[in-house]
């Protein structure tokens, strides 16, 4: 399967991966995190719920403030 994550694509063994599962896969463990799917928000709530499929483009966004 391959996916445009964050602007870059990236090829996955399986066919469909859950948020969380795509999450932990490439160490995306900052706990302040938005994830858009094809440009649709994914509550946080839902990440073991929506799944991500072949030619989906997934954005990754950690929040992070500074000062």
């Amino acid at each position: 399967m391959k996916i445009n994550l964050n602007n870059k694509e990236v090829s996955m063994a399986g066919e469909s991966f859950s948020v969380r599962e795509l999450l932990n896969l490439m160490h995306f463990t900052f706990p302040m995190i938005v994830v858009k799917i094809n440009s649709r928000l994914v509550k946080k709530e839902d990440y073991e719920r929506v799944f991500i499929g072949d030619g989906d483009n997934v954005e990754a966004i950690h929040l992070i403030s500074g000062g």
